[in-house]
């Protein structure tokens, strides 16, 4: 048997029990972790329903985190499992990484989860709001949205960071080069220098609020609406369905226009020029009949005025108040073409005119003059 270089039996016995018992009662007490992992899991998420019921936002978070966290308690559970066992074993060491980095991997899973768990049960509070919430909920949705994607940024960047430095290689490798390479930190600080000031821009916008999702604003000489807030840019729906993309922090660097800052109550103006004998009387009559059927009128604010005069006519201007700035817009379209079919249709002698004389009279009146 010994010349075939056949093992012993009993030396064969000896060796598995040395290299496959202590696996055997770890694998015991981690079937014992997950068992009790699983049940306590169970159990919280049950009471967390219960606590949680009625609430929008927190049963938005227990529906979004009970699976993440169930395997992140499944990991912890194992790795507590392996504690028993002695560190020389063969195997342990990869085993042990690997529920090291499930475990950092499902508690990042668990926070991105939670995050958008809340921000999803914030916008469902506010997704019907009525006209009179309607600042309120913008207010809010656009915090919520920025806030939330900053939030996920940093739970993604600490738990890849935190898996990372479960490796000694990279630690040693990343503590070498920031020992070793002062410039190129220096360099890649000025090279993330747009991202991080853009991130923080989204921090300051969801604080001060100078932006809201849904506002009227003028960019760049370019009237739209505030589509999309994203971490680093927002996305400007403008008026002829175009899409204007610009850094977060253009709203914080440079000046613009918004029209919807506190109230979304505009004033717009139409102006005309007349003859010096136009009445304005008639003008202002029409004026206010056409406001009062215009739908797109507040009731607020409808006045006319004479605003400059020339040496052939005078200039018009009408003033009308409009809840938001596309009836506005209308409002002054309808305002325009109603006053000119006014002037045509009643006083169409008393539209601009440009008047002049003849050489002759001229010369014979200069004549009668001497």
């Amino acid at each position: 048997m010994n010349e075939l270089n056949i093992p012993d039996p009993q030396s064969l016995e000896a060796w598995l029990d040395g290299r496959i018992g202590p696996w055997m009662g770890s694998l015991v007490a981690a079937a014992l972790a997950l068992t009790l992992a699983l049940a306590t899991h169970s159990l919280i998420y049950v009471a967390l329903a219960r606590f949680v019921r009625g609430s929008t936002v927190g049963e938005a978070f227990v529906r979004g985190t009970r699976m993440p966290m169930r395997w992140a308690m499944l990991a912890l559970g194992a790795l507590l499992g392996l504690e028993g066992l002695p560190a020389e074993l063969p195997g342990v060491g990869p085993a042990h990484q690997l529920l090291v980095l499930l475990t950092i991997g499902a508690l990042t899973w668990t926070a991105l989860r939670a995050v958008h768990g809340v921000g999803t049960g914030v916008l469902d509070g506010y997704r019907d709001s009525d006209i009179a919430d309607e600042y309120q909920a913008r207010r809010v949705r656009t915090q919520t949205r920025v806030l939330t994607r900053i939030a996920g940024f940093l739970a993604v960047t600490v738990g890849t960071a935190a898996m990372l430095m479960t490796f000694p290689a990279v630690r040693q490798i990343g503590a070498s080069m920031l020992a070793s390479a002062g410039v190129a930190g220096l360099v890649v600080g000025f090279a993330a220098r747009p991202v991080l000031a853009n991130l923080l821009a989204g921090l300051q916008i969801a604080l001060t609020q100078p932006i809201r999702i849904g506002d009227v604003v003028i960019v760049e000489k370019e009237w739209g609406w505030i589509e999309q807030i994203f971490s680093t840019y927002v996305v400007v729906r403008v008026w002829d369905e175009r899409r204007l993309v610009v850094p977060l922090n253009y709203f914080i660097e440079n000046p613009f226009q918004n029209w919807t800052r506190d109230s979304s109550q505009l004033i717009g103006s139409v102006h005309w020029w007349v003859d010096y004998r136009m009445p304005l009387a008639p003008l202002r009559t029409e004026l206010e009949r056409l406001c009062k059927l215009a739908p797109e009128w507040d009731s607020r604010i409808q006045v006319l005025q004479v605003v400059d005069a020339s040496d052939r006519a005078v200039q018009l201007r009408a003033l009308v108040s409009a809840p938001d700035a596309a009836k506005a817009w209308d409002l002054r379209c309808r305002i325009r073409e109603g006053m000119l079919d006014f002037i045509q249709r009643e006083y169409p002698q008393f539209l601009p005119q440009i008047r002049a004389e003849p050489a002759a009279d001229r010369t014979a009146a200069a004549f009668d003059a001497v």
